[in-house]
């Protein structure tokens, strides 16, 4: 993992840096499986509340690696890649998406083709004027994949979307930010302090109450308003399995002080 991919632990914080400088951090079988086995660590690991997903040097990720060497043809998939009608960008937006703890994406430079659909995934991005958006799957002849055309929509509106999968325009910083594919708009060197800055504020926070509250938030992007009351319900119980923090923060509110949370 260390050659392609970089997973450090400060805190309540795991940074995950995509480590492929010298080809944009483009995609290849190496980094998706780096990806892949970094946040299987960081969902497990109950000492990290949030993480943080960027890419080392001049961008963010490119998408897939189309320059590199192709695939042995010759080779036998194995059974469970036969079956699997999704692939590995399925995989990838999946374990990104459904990772379970708040994950901010610092978009340095270029996020393209795949490499948009993985900051998309994330909850939050923050970028600079240097950030810079690209669908870039028409060009290739290709429709969206890696979750692109579910993330698009319901980040920017359909029709917003529809534009700029069809046209493959590039999106810049503050234009980002204003069609909300930037959460925070940061100047270039500020965008990583900003990024650990919000996620200290989300880790002062009850983990469970987090956890619970990003989990309602995602099943309630497609539910009717009687579904998303029964979900929000179903929320407030798991966000309760936390009876020391519910103490902390009634002794913390009677003593006048900033609660410290434990998830526990």
């Amino acid at each position: 993992m260390a050659d392609v991919l970089q997973l450090r632990k400060s805190g309540f914080n795991a940074l995950i840096t995509l480590n492929r400088p010298e080809r944009l951090n483009a995609l290849n079988a190496d980094l998706r499986e780096a990806l892949n086995q970094a946040a299987a660590e960081v969902r497990e690991d109950d000492e990290i509340r949030v993480v943080i997903l960027t890419g080392a040097g001049r961008g963010f990720c490119s998408g897939a690696d189309v320059g590199g060497p192709l695939p042995d043809r010759g080779s036998i998939p194995s059974q469970n890649e036969r079956l699997d009608d999704m692939g590995w960008v399925g995989e990838m937006a999946t374990n990104i998406y459904q990772l379970g703890k708040p994950v901010i994406a610092v978009v340095n430079g270029v996020a393209a083709g795949a490499g948009m659909s993985l900051a998309l995934a994330c909850d939050m991005r923050v970028g600079s004027a240097d950030s810079r958006f690209k669908t870039v799957f028409a060009e290739r002849g290709l429709s969206p994949d890696s979750g692109m055309s579910y993330f698009l929509p319901r980040i920017v509106g359909y029709s917003r979307a529809a534009d700029l999968i069809f046209t493959s325009r590039d999106v810049y910083g503050e234009e980002a930010y204003r069609l909300g594919l930037l959460d925070r708009l940061t100047a270039p060197e500020q965008a990583m302090d900003t990024a650990l800055e919000v996620a200290a504020s989300i880790a002062a926070l009850p983990p469970m109450a987090i956890r619970s509250g990003k989990r309602v938030l995602q099943q309630n992007q497609d539910a009717d308003f009687h579904n998303a009351l029964r979900n929000e319900m179903f929320g407030l119980s798991f966000a309760r399995k936390s009876p020391g923090d519910q103490k902390e923060q009634r002794a913390a509110f009677q003593e006048k002080r900033k609660p410290v949370f434990t998830g526990t």
